[in-house]
């Protein structure tokens, strides 16, 4: 028998639509201080009893609700947010749908004081889940709203049955609140459970109280390895906070993205963020952030998902670039300076100007006198007396054989600024390591891995600074596609020509590669252009090409550069910590793997328990 089309009661309409919106208490209380933050609220008070599902008070001091108004504020596609279809496309506020307070109603005990004046007294609306009737009575109320949702799925034991234990459900609650009160510094925010206060945040203004409450999510060691960003550019602002690569972690469990003060999860946000730390992060690990990105509401569409945890922006293209080249260079201007700096990663950033004016002046002083040893690429000796530059800078040629003497670094002449970040070298362990001394302390240098970064990026440097060489193909190589894949080839052909390769459409589901880059020539090309294509189909761009060519850049780079048990005079070592501490990303060798270690003279008394 077929069944007949008919139209669904309004309680299981609203309890289907609770499914969207009500997965547990943490969903709950999301939804309830989106309303608060979009009705201006500075301070939100939350209470919970049993992980929140036997109670959720929030209270706040925004704007309220009048009186007429609070029964229609329980009813699905009610809100004071937007009014006609063009206030879709330039939506400013966190919750707009209309029918999270409906559908938290459905399914719970709910409710809602408030009061839109300054007077003690305010008004009230109950509703339980199966009537739906609301009754409005005088309530004392100072201004702004109340909620209170009790015994949640009390009419729905099905959903009931699938939360969790207490511990577990409060610690999604928890976490919920934290990413909400990273994402507005201007309000203060309490948390209670069980009567027990866990988090009582007033509001953060400056850099430093921000990132007290950064750390609250974070912990302190991120923020002791994180890089502070703020570039506005084409209508776009990225601000926050960027991991450095040695400080990652083996799980995404450390990223928080923010658009227009709303946190998402965003594929395009997620593939630009991991080309930034392209050749910088170890293999299989995951960078750490927590980046704030501002554009014009008209820019982004937040409405794509019932959580609005995904959005779709107008101009995708445009704001992948921005996010990869803001946080790529970020990354890529820490030197040693900003690392060993015992501030914040506000200060960190402040320094990253300084020493790119510092770099400038290391590469005019280097001179060019050197010799060649051994055919490992080396080291060549300056002569400017009074600055780093007096002693070795690394060059592209060979290892140097350098009489000069190494000045003494308690020599009275020398004050505290004379001595370099990374220091001066003062032995070699086991043909290994780099032993320096430094203002904190000791600094221990893997000579490979730091030789192999500085000549990578030498190399790579080069490689832009020339036309890609390119290598006809005496037989081109037929790829059979799909006919999206041959019209994107035929849209991109002038990208692909830029690195390199000639590529022709050979029919509506084939195409012909005529031309490859020289470097690429032993690789497999079919495999290469079907991942490019796939990546531009997904992303709009592709930087596969660009990264084998790194690959192999970084491959050359291995094995041009010093090797484990190659004895290094005290100039040569120093030439190598100038000049980490003049290349981009020096802190982490081409696999990733970090380059030098700093151990305090705080942690070297530790470990021989001085001062006890």
């Amino acid at each position: 028998m077929i069944s007949r089309i008919q139209l669904l009661s309004p309680r299981l309409a609203n309890q289907i639509a609770a499914g969207e919106v009500v997965e547990r208490p943490s969903s709950v209380v999301k939804e309830l201080l989106e309303n608060s933050l979009d009705a201006g609220a500075s301070q939100i008070d939350i209470d919970v009893e049993n992980g929140g599902v036997r109670l959720i008070r929030i209270r706040d001091n925004g704007q309220g609700i009048h009186k007429d108004d609070l029964p229609l504020a329980l009813n699905r596609h009610a809100t004071s947010k937007i009014a006609n279809l063009d206030d879709l496309e330039n939506v400013n506020s966190l919750g707009f749908r209309g029918e999270a307070l409906a559908s938290i109603a459905s399914v719970a005990r709910v409710s809602l004081s408030a009061n839109t004046q300054s007077e003690a007294q305010g008004w009230k609306v109950e509703c339980e889940g199966r009537g739906m009737e609301a009754h409005v009575e005088p309530v004392p109320q100072p201004k702004g709203c109340s909620v209170e949702v009790r015994d949640l799925f009390f009419n729905t034991p099905a959903r009931r049955k699938f939360l969790r234990t207490e511990k577990t459900e409060f610690r999604h609650l928890e976490e919920v609140v934290k990413r909400i009160a990273i994402s507005r510094f201007n309000v203060g925010f309490t948390l209670r459970h069980n009567q027990r206060v866990v988090y009582n945040l007033k509001p953060a203004h400056s850099d430093a109280e921000k990132e007290r409450r950064v750390m609250m999510v974070s912990g302190s060691a991120f923020m002791q390895n994180a890089v502070s960003v703020d570039v506005e550019r084409n209508g776009l602002r990225l601000w926050g906070w960027v991991g450095l690569p040695t400080f990652s972690r083996s799980q995404a469990d450390l990223q928080f993205f923010f658009v227009n003060g709303r946190i998402v999860r965003d594929k395009l946000v997620t593939h630009a963020v991991r080309q930034a730390y392209r050749d910088v992060l170890y293999h299989g690990r995951h960078p750490a952030y927590i980046l704030y990105l501002e554009l014009s509401a008209r820019g982004v569409d937040v409405n794509v998902h019932p959580t609005k945890h995904e959005v779709r922006f107008r101009d995708g293209r445009l704001v992948h670039d921005f996010l990869f080249s803001t946080l790529h260079r970020a990354l890529a201007d820490v030197r040693p300076a900003q690392q060993l700096e015992p501030a914040s990663g506000s200060k960190l950033h402040e320094a990253v100007n300084s020493l790119s004016d510092q770099s400038s002046i290391f590469r005019g002083q280097a001179g060019h006198q050197s010799a060649q040893l051994s055919g490992n690429p080396g080291f060549s000796n300056t002569g400017s007396p009074g600055s780093y530059g007096q002693y070795p800078q690394l060059a592209g040629g060979m290892i140097s054989g350098i009489d000069q003497s190494m000045a003494v670094m308690d020599d009275p002449a020398q004050g505290p600024g004379d001595v370099p970040p990374l220091g001066f070298a003062i032995g070699q362990l086991q043909g290994i390591y780099i032993l320096s001394q430094n203002q904190q302390g000791l600094v221990v240098v893997d000579m490979h891995a730091a030789h192999e970064r500085i000549t990578y990026e030498k190399m790579k440097q080069s490689y832009r600074n020339q036309a890609v060489k390119a290598q006809p193909l005496l037989v081109p190589t037929a790829i059979a596609v799909s006919e999206r894949e041959a019209s994107c080839a035929q849209e991109k052909a002038d990208i692909f020509t830029q690195l390199g390769f000639v590529i022709e459409t050979a029919g509506p589901e084939s195409l012909l590669v005529r031309q490859v880059p020289m470097l690429l020539c032993e690789s497999n090309i079919e495999q290469l252009v079907r991942d490019v294509l796939a990546d531009m189909l997904e992303h709009g761009q592709s930087d596969r090409i660009q990264t084998h060519i790194n690959e192999l850049l970084s491959t050359m780079a291995c094995h041009g550069s010093v090797r484990a048990n190659r004895k290094l005079t005290l100039p040569e070592m120093n030439a190598l910590l100038r000049e980490m501490e003049i290349t981009e990303r020096s802190g982490q060798c081409n696999h990733g793997r970090p380059t030098w270690t700093q151990l305090s003279l705080a942690e070297l008394d530790k470990l021989f328990l001085r001062g006890r």
